[in-house]
């Protein structure tokens, strides 16, 4: 769900007011429109609606300006900067509790890191078995208080049953370790099969943010995450550290996706 300010919506409702005019004067079909410029037609409806609240971020709603703009012959990049993207606030400050409170959003890329966290918590727990070193500990002070409890015949030092002792101990110390995977750095190249809307992030950073067309090829790097974002994953194919690429999504899709080193 997509959170608009008041003057956010002003503009929009103008913007899309202006091009729908100018659509049903050439007598073009939405649907044209939507073939046209690989916008998704529930998107294109909700615009037309001013049903909001069923698109995507603002950055995406810019990009559907300038492309039914284009598509209807007009100035795309003129009419799509009328359109406020980030959110500013223009009231005064809030007088009621409820206007204390701002949208709190999370990035996208933060469930996919404790997800992996998790599990990679769950595999070593698993992998460490605290019931099998419970156990291992128990013989070790079973062996030595039995050891212990028997008479002493010589006070030599060889009398000592030093034997059952050393085993457990050594079991006890050894670590158990777990086999893993991973690569130094991860390398994602995308190759454009239509124009997409992108943004790439390593390691948190924004290394590229704009609009790329049908045949360019990129590639970016990264030590720990690298995280890309589409407006229309169906354009987009995907090779991650030289693998066989593959489809970011479908057509027209808004899809984001996060590549981990491990």
């Amino acid at each position: 769900m997509t959170i608009l300010n008041e003057t956010q919506i002003t503009q929009l409702k103008e913007i899309i007011s202006n091009l729908r005019a100018i659509r049903e004067e050439k007598s073009i079909s939405i649907e044209e429109i939507a073939h046209q410029t690989c916008i998704r037609l529930l998107f294109l409806q909700a615009l037309e609606a001013y049903d909001f609240e069923l698109l995507p971020e603002p950055i995406f709603i810019q990009g559907f300006i300038r492309r039914y703009a284009e598509a209807l012959g007009l100035d795309g990049n003129f009419i799509a900067n009328q359109f406020t993207v980030n959110i500013i606030s223009t009231e005064p400050h809030p007088k009621s509790n409820h206007r204390l409170f701002k949208p709190f959003y999370i990035p996208l890329y933060i469930p996919y890191i404790l997800l992996l966290s998790t599990a990679s918590f769950g595999l070593f727990y698993i992998l460490n078995s605290p019931a099998k070193s419970k156990l291992t500990v128990n013989k070790s002070h079973s062996a030595t208080s039995t050891a212990i409890s028997q008479p002493v015949v010589s006070s030599s030092p060889s009398s000592f049953p030093k034997s059952n002792v050393t085993p457990n101990v050594k079991a006890i110390s050894k670590p158990i370790t777990s086999p893993t995977t991973s690569w130094e750095k991860i390398i994602v190249t995308l190759e454009l099969q239509g124009e997409s809307w992108l943004q790439i992030k390593a390691d948190g950073k924004t290394e590229f943010q704009g609009t790329l067309n049908k045949g360019q090829k990129r590639s970016w790097t990264a030590k720990k995450t690298l995280t890309v974002r589409s407006g229309n994953a169906g354009a987009v194919l995907v090779s991650v550290n030289q693998q066989q690429a593959q489809l970011l999504g479908n057509a027209g899709q808004v899809k984001e996706v996060t590549y981990p080193s491990n």
